[in-house]
């Protein structure tokens, strides 16, 4: 699994405070225990960045480069801001992150991503906003987004196609549609564009607590579609051990199992069964709840743990 980095996040108060004072050293820091901790890629999410971003973006990219070689994917949507950070790289090959179908931005961001030589992230997305169906969202790629490219000469090979994870606490209907986007989108071109998702969409707005296990279980199920890329959290140990039990095949213990049996069933196009799960087992009847929730089959409350 390619994991790009995703906590450099204007989210966080922590980040916002740092990009504020200009600390380096914080950046510094976050950047390289992200790439400890497994992330071969990192995401800079700095928000639009109207008034500064022509500045902010390329200190940030020489401060990262301090002290990573890994690529950077340059998360806005401030084209400008985008563009002086790519002018700033000098190690690998940048990700623009991201277009849509949009029309305005498809027509732009991807002759930036050609100019500089930058992979781009495109969203199967509209003016209308995100799709439900897995054919819909399939349909805008086949329909707009490649086609844009192929219209520019830009490489397929460079395109990684992010079909959208949207919570569960709000979203739900759509977490199973975009396993089968996810599937579908790997047949649809040759060559097939590679395929990306923000995992911890998923559980945004879900109890902290909560968040790691839907989001792992999630991996589980995207990587039996066929998903070997996200954006996600390095840090987030129980989620790296499920990746390394699919990956490595490891069956040394109940719960990695039953990961093997979600992966499986997703991969084969079957239906998930208790008849995997050791019902007296607290764990695996957690990961059991969170597969329902995540294959629509049971509506999603803070909750349903305990249900």
């Amino acid at each position: 699994m390619y994991i790009i980095g995703e906590n450099i996040h204007i989210i966080s108060d922590k980040v916002k405070a740092a990009l504020a004072e200009r600390d380096a050293g914080f950046f510094q820091r976050l950047a390289a225990a992200q790439v400890e901790a497994g992330a071969q890629a990192l995401d800079i999410n700095l928000g639009p960045r109207k008034k500064d971003g022509e500045e902010v973006f390329p200190w940030m990219v020489r401060v990262i480069e301090e002290v990573t070689d890994v690529p950077l994917s340059l998360d806005s949507t401030n084209l400008a801001g985008i563009e002086a950070g790519l002018k700033a790289v000098t190690k690998a090959q940048p990700i623009i992150n991201s277009v849509s179908a949009e029309e305005e931005r498809l027509e732009a961001v991807p002759l930036v991503a050609k100019k500089y030589n930058a992979k781009l992230i495109a969203l199967t997305m509209g003016k209308s906003g995100i799709p439900v169906s897995a054919d819909e969202r399939v349909n805008i790629a086949i329909e707009k987004l490649i086609p844009r490219l192929v219209e520019i000469d830009y490489p397929v090979s460079d395109l990684i196609i992010d079909p959208l994870v949207l919570t569960v606490s709000g979203c739900q209907e759509y977490a199973p549609e975009l396993i089968e986007a996810v599937r579908t989108l790997q047949v649809v071109w040759d060559p097939a564009p590679a395929i990306s998702v923000g995992l911890s969409n998923a559980s945004n707005g879900v109890p902290a607590a909560g968040r790691s296990l839907i989001n792992r279980v999630y991996c589980a199920m995207l990587m039996g579609a066929g998903l070997n890329r996200m954006i996600a959290d390095p840090f987030d140990k129980e989620q790296n051990e499920v990746v390394r039990i699919i990956e490595q095949r490891d069956a040394g213990t109940p719960v990695g199992r039953l990961y093997l049996a979600i992966h499986d069933r997703v991969a084969a196009m079957e239906e998930q069964t208790i008849d995997d799960v050791d019902t007296a087992d607290p764990e695996q009847m957690a990961v059991w709840k969170t597969v329902q929730i995540l294959t629509n089959k049971v509506i999603y409350a803070e909750s349903y743990l305990q249900q």
